[in-house]
């Protein structure tokens, strides 16, 4: 089993930048795709981006794409979400998460068998 750690949130001014970072442990994740997930207070957890392993495959939500950007250093065992002018409604806690099965490069959260604890991201004037 792999532990995983974010670290990097925290408090974001609009139009501001922040970058999550997601470390593995126990394990190479090197083989898995790794997703970003983010859960708002009172709402379902939802995908933020996903890639695959050699990071040639990437799903990004609508909400986010063109404004966050996912990557990952397979030698570090580590993800990445850089989060480019964040908006108010970007508040959320935000977990990464693995899954075994590569391909799929899923979005949804039932498909990943490893989590993190999650970081808390607020972005606000």
């Amino acid at each position: 089993q792999v532990q995983l750690v974010e670290s990097g949130g925290g408090l974001v001014q609009p139009g501001g930048s922040l970058r999550l970072s997601c470390a593995g442990s126990g394990r190479s994740v090197s083989s898995d795709a790794m997703g970003w997930f983010r859960q708002a207070p009172g709402k379902e957890r939802t995908v933020v981006a996903a890639i695959s392993r050699g990071g040639v495959t990437i799903n990004y939500a609508a909400s986010v794409k063109g404004r966050f950007t996912i990557s990952r250093d397979n030698a570090k065992n580590t993800a990445y979400l850089q989060m480019n002018s964040p908006k108010p409604e970007d508040r959320a806690v935000y977990y990464c998460a693995a899954d075994r099965i590569d391909y799929r490069v899923s979005t949804y959260d039932c498909h990943y068998d490893s989590w993190g604890r999650g970081t808390q991201v607020t972005a606000s004037s």
